[in-house]
C-alpha cells in the first residue's frame, strides 16, 4: 500500500472536510496548524480523522478515530467488554482461512480490516486498523445511521436501557436513527453538517424529509445515489434474512457518495455540449436552460459520458436499463416532457447534435457503483441462533423511506 506523509494526509483531509465537529474550520489559525503538527508527531504521524460525523471525537472524548499516514482509519479500542468484543468480531469475520459462508459474505459489507495498531510508546493502547471507505471520493458526502429497534444490548442495565430509550423514543417504531451527516453543497462549494441532535429531532412525519437532506446538494436531489443506496441496503438485508449466527445492537450503516460532479461544479449544462450556441435560437436559450435544470450533461466530446439527475421517475429506471434504453428514456424526457423546445427548434439543427451526444452515452450512467454502504460499529454484536428481527425491521423501514424519497 502506498504511504503518504502526515503532511499530505493532513492537507488532503483538511481540504475535503472543512468545518466538521472536531476538525479545524476554514481559515484555521497558524496556532491550530501547529497543534495538528504536534498531535501528528505525538501519534507517529497519525492525525484526527477530519471527516468523522458521529461517535467519539478525538480531543473531545477519551477515545477517538485517527487517520494513519497510509490512509487507513484507526479506531481506538473501547474499554472492556465493548472493545474486546468488537476486536473479536473483526478477527472472526476476517480470519485467515475462514470458510464460514456467513462470515465470507459479511466481509463485503464491512470496511476492510487490517489488524490492530498501537504506538511504540503505548503498546497496550490498541486501535483497529480499517479501510477508509471515503478515500476514492473527491467530495465525500457521509451519513451515519444507527440500525435496529433497540440501541441497547440484552445485557444492558435498567439504567442504560432507560437512558437509550430516552435519547430517541421512536427508535423501536422507526427502526433507525440518523447519527450525523455532512453534505457537499454545490452552489456554495461548502459542506453542511448535522449531528445526532438533528436525527433525534426527526419524527414519523419528518423522517422522510430529514433523510432526503443527505441527498440534496443545494441544486438537485441526487436520486442516482438514492437508487444505488437502496440496492446496496437490499443486499445487506438479504444477508440478514439468511443468517442466524449474530445479532447486532447499536450498529450503524455508513453511507458515502461523491458530492463532486464535473457537470455541476463546472457549470456544464446543455450550452457547453456539442449543441453550439449559434445552433440554438437566441429566443429560446434562457428558457431551455431554465426548463432543463434537472438534466445535466457532461461534455461528451471530452469524457464520453453523460451525467443526469432527472426528475420524478427517470432515476428509478436508469440503473437497470441498457445503453439503448437509457438513450430513449433520456431523449423522451428532454424532447417530449420539456416545453423548452418549440416545434421549430426540434426541426432544426439541435436534434442531430443531441443525437451525437446520446450516441456517446455509456452503458451505465454515472452514479452506478459510486455509492458506498458499509456496516460499522460492532461493540454490541452477540452470538445468536435466531434471525436479527430488530435489524431487519430497521433495514426494511429505511428502504421504504428511501423509496418514498425516490418516488417523490
Amino acid at each position: 500500500m502506498a504511504t503518504e506523509t502526515p503532511r499530505r494526509v493532513e492537507n488532503r483531509e483538511a481540504e475535503r472536510l472543512e468545518g466538521l465537529p472536531g476538525s479545524a474550520p476554514a481559515g484555521a489559525t497558524a496556532a491550530n496548524g501547529e497543534e495538528v503538527e504536534a498531535t501528528a508527531r505525538l501519534l507517529e504521524g497519525c492525525v484526527p480523522l477530519s471527516h468523522q460525523v458521529a461517535g467519539h471525537m478525538f480531543g473531545k472524548d477519551k477515545g477517538g478515530i485517527l487517520q494513519h499516514p497510509d490512509g487507513t482509519v484507526l479506531k481506538q479500542l473501547q474499554p472492556p467488554p465493548r472493545g474486546p468484543r468488537e476486536l473479536d468480531f473483526y478477527n472472526k469475520v476476517f480470519a485467515d482461512g475462514c470458510e464460514d459462508s456467513v462470515f465470507l459474505e459479511l466481509q463485503k459489507y464491512l470496511p476492510k480490516y487490517y489488524g490492530t495498531w498501537s504506538l511504540p510508546t503505548a503498546p497496550n493502547d490498541l486501535y483497529l486498523k480499517l479501510e477508509d471507505v471515503t478515500h476514492r471520493f473527491k467530495k465525500p458526502c457521509i451519513m451515519d445511521v444507527k440500525i435496529g429497534q433497540k440501541s441497547y444490548d440484552p445485557y444492558a442495565s435498567e439504567e442504560k436501557i432507560k437512558q437509550q430509550i430516552g435519547k430517541y423514543p421512536l427508535m423501536e417504531e422507526i427502526g433507525f436513527l440518523v447519527l450525523g451527516m455532512r453534505v457537499y453543497h454545490v452552489p456554495t462549494g461548502s459542506y453542511e453538517t448535522q449531528n445526532q441532535h438533528y436525527g433525534r429531532g426527526l419524527t414519523k412525519e419528518t423522517i422522510k424529509d430529514g433523510v432526503a437532506q443527505f441527498f440534496y446538494n443545494g441544486f438537485t436531489l441526487r436520486k442516482d445515489a438514492i437508487a444505488v443506496s437502496i440496492q446496496k441496503i437490499k443486499e445487506i438485508l438479504h444477508w440478514f434474512e439468511n443468517q442466524k449466527q449474530l445479532n447486532f445492537y447499536a450498529s450503524s450503516l455508513l453511507f458515502v457518495y461523491d458530492g463532486w460532479s464535473p457537470c455541476l461544479n463546472d457549470g456544464c449544462l446543455v450550452e457547453k455540449n456539442k449543441v453550439a450556441e449559434d445552433q440554438v435560437p437566441s429566443d429560446s436559450t434562457d428558457n431551455t436552460l431554465e426548463c432543463n435544470n434537472n438534466i445535466h450533461i457532461i461534455n461528451a466530446s471530452e469524457t464520453g459520458e453523460v451525467e443526469t439527475s432527472d426528475g420524478k421517475d427517470f432515476s428509478k429506471t436508469y440503473t437497470f436499463h441498457n445503453r439503448h434504453q437509457n438513450q430513449f428514456l433520456l431523449r423522451d424526457h428532454l424532447w417530449k416532457r420539456s416545453s423548452c423546445f418549440s416545434q421549430k427548434h426540434l426541426n432544426g439543427n439541435v436534434i442531430p447534435q443531441l443525437e451525437k451526444v446520446f450516441s456517446q452515452m455509456p452503458t451505465s450512467l454515472p452514479g452506478n457503483g459510486e455509492v458506498e454502504v458499509r456496516m460499522i460499529d460492532f461493540a454490541h454484536v452477540f452470538p445468536s441462533n435466531v434471525r436479527d428481527e430488530g435489524y431487519i425491521y430497521g433495514l426494511k423501514n429505511l428502504i421504504t423511506v428511501l423509496q418514498n424519497i425516490l418516488d417523490t
